[in-house]
């Protein structure tokens, strides 16, 4: 009977240990569990913040771009000598700076890959800009088909960079969408 008694006792002064043990156990389960849907909650957020700054840089790159077509479609069909329209370029050129402006922010919210993709797809507006506003100043009888070339292959270089940065940036978000 003292036997039976002996491990009664002890069975009694061991149970709460193991209960203690079974509650430290769940409550860490329960923390990992509550950091895992922080850390989902913070990749959503992340995704649905560079999403929307990619989707940004490409409306005002494009918005640019398709102000500066417009001019060089005018350009190349007048026929007679025109004086650069500055309020258009000017245009223009704001239009570039708000495009630029955006890719700073698509810079900081990476990664790395989508950031250097977005300063290409900058670089090349700008150089498409460039050399529309280099028409524009060039006589119309002198060098301007050389120019409208230069033109044109500047633009099929930034619609090349903007299907990169498209590809570049769908990658990186779709990595995100796959963590969470």
């Amino acid at each position: 009977m003292t036997l039976t008694a002996y491990i009664g006792a002890r069975t009694e002064t061991r149970r709460p240990a193991a209960i203690e043990r079974q509650q430290t156990r769940q409550d860490l389960i329960q923390r990992d569990n509550q950091v895992r849907e922080l850390q989902i909650e913070h990749l959503r957020w992340r995704r649905e913040h560079r999403q929307a700054a990619y989707l940004d840089l490409i409306e005002a790159a494009n918005t640019a771009d398709r102000a500066n077509q417009q001019y060089f479609r005018e350009l190349l069909a007048s026929t007679e000598p025109i004086p650069a329209d500055q309020a258009r370029l000017a245009e223009i050129r704001q239009h570039f700076k708000h495009a630029e402006h955006i890719s700073y922010k698509v810079m900081l919210e990476g990664p790395a890959e989508v950031a250097q993709a977005a300063q290409r797809l900058i670089d090349a507006l700008a150089t498409v800009i460039h050399e529309v506003r280099e028409i524009a100043q060039t006589p119309a009888s002198q060098t301007r088909p050389v120019a409208a070339a230069a033109a044109e292959s500047a633009g099929w270089t930034y619609l090349d960079q903007q299907k990169e940065f498209l590809g570049t940036a769908r990658a990186a978000l779709d990595e995100i969408s796959s963590l969470a």
